[in-house]
């Protein structure tokens, strides 16, 4: 029998076991799943903690109810992984493997600032990347009075990165509900030159700051925090003051991959753009987060890159060429306030522009356009993501590359 291991059981890990247990010819091939943690996480559900949209039992649950029977699961620690022995040393055993996929995530590193990770964290600066930060802050927010909202980015890539413009966004219409807003000035501030990453999406964004009067800085690169005096300070000594900042650390590759020599400087693994395999290691297969590959670190893209990824597999294994087909697929809903949301829709080559989607000129979802049935669509997607994508379940008329129709294109 031959071995394929699966690294990780969170979104990107899980979907390809569900994707592989029926696929891989069971006389052939066992599947095993490894991960520490027993809780899974609906990240994207964390951006509405603090505003208590969600509550805790909606964004946790279980997370072995959705690995497949068939799939060994072990629930152990990940020393290392030692490519040239197809081996992966655990804390008490060693897993032997023909292939290898790494879905071990990326995670906040606040420490990689001097300063973040002080006396004021959780008390005057959070996060709200982590489960434990969005409730913080959530507790944090029922009580808080107003003053200077400060929300930053330390730099790229992060989780989701339209997240914290969302949060922003979310900010505004959570003060005006309680009243306060008068007493609360927001500043939204980024290493970027724009808004957002995309420069046409920027625009959009962009006009959404200032219709909401939310403060905008750009080309911020953070160099430490003064927790003395509540101040973000950058290389060129801008100072911002706050009286409560919510940061977007660092976000780095899993440790095991500094362990095991195989990521870049963040920790994330080199991987071939259009096919999933690693740079260095033929036999090795790289998805979600853990990638350096040029694309929006969400749910959305690892859901396309699992489809991609389970045809190469299938194609590895039987000796045959790889596909050279994920795109950089990305499809977003961005979070606006008020009970509205703009949907986005692109890929390496093709930034967001506007349209219908998914059917040309039908929609009925707008790219680009704030609507309610695009706010809907957002709440909508944490069912889909219990019940459809963490099994495996394509999503109906989205397909894994981008499609071009109903997109105004110059």
């Amino acid at each position: 029998m031959k071995n394929l291991v699966i690294l990780g059981a969170g979104t990107a890990g899980t979907m390809m076991a569900n994707h592989l247990v029926s696929k891989l010819p069971k006389k052939e091939w066992t599947i095993t799943i490894v991960d520490q943690y027993k809780t899974h996480y609906y990240q994207p559900g964390f951006l509405f903690l603090p505003f208590d949209i969600y509550t805790e039992k909606q964004v946790k649950k279980d997370g072995k109810k959705f690995i497949p029977r068939g799939v060994n699961y072990i629930q152990k620690k990940i020393d290392r992984i030692l490519p040239e022995e197809n081996k992966i040393n655990l804390e008490d055993d060693i897993l032997d493997y023909d292939v290898l996929i790494i879905a071990t995530g990326s995670k906040t590193a606040p420490d990689e600032v001097e300063g973040m990770l002080g006396d004021n964290w959780y008390k005057s600066i959070f996060d709200f990347y982590t489960y434990e930060g969005a409730l913080a802050l959530r507790n944090k927010l029922r009580e808080w009075e107003g003053g200077k909202l400060v929300i930053h980015i330390t730099e790229m890539p992060i989780k989701c990165p339209v997240a914290p413009l969302e949060f922003a966004f979310l900010a505004d219409s959570y003060f005006k509900k309680k009243g306060i807003r008068d007493k609360v000035e927001i500043t939204y501030v980024t290493p970027l030159s724009g808004a957002f990453t995309k420069e046409k999406c920027s625009k959009s964004l962009g006009y959404l700051l200032k219709e909401k009067n939310i403060n905008l800085e750009i080309d911020f690169a953070i160099e430490h925090v003064n927790n003395d005096n509540n101040k973000i300070i950058d290389y060129a000594d801008k100072a911002i003051d706050f009286d409560l900042l919510v940061t977007v650390p660092t976000n780095m590759g899993d440790e095991v991959i500094e362990r095991s020599g195989l990521g870049d400087d963040l920790n994330f693994v080199p991987t071939h753009h259009n096919t999933l395999q690693s740079l260095a290691h033929e036999n090795i297969f790289v998805i979600g987060d853990a990638t350096n590959v040029p694309a929006s670190k969400a749910g959305s893209v690892a859901h396309f890159q699992a489809e991609t990824l389970t045809d190469n597999i299938l194609l590895y294994v039987e000796g045959k060429p790889l596909k050279e087909e994920f795109d950089g697929h990305a499809n977003c809903f961005i979070e606006t306030g008020d009970n509205k949301a703009l949907l986005i829709d692109f890929n390496y080559e093709q930034e967001p522009v506007e349209g219908t989607f998914p059917f040309a000129g039908i929609g009925p979802l707008r790219l680009l356009k704030e609507s309610v049935f695009n706010h809907w669509g957002k709440l909508a997607f944490r069912w889909i993501y219990w019940n459809m994508l963490l099994k495996g379940i394509p999503i109906p008329f989205v397909s894994r590359n981008m499609s071009l129709k109903g997109k105004n294109i110059d």
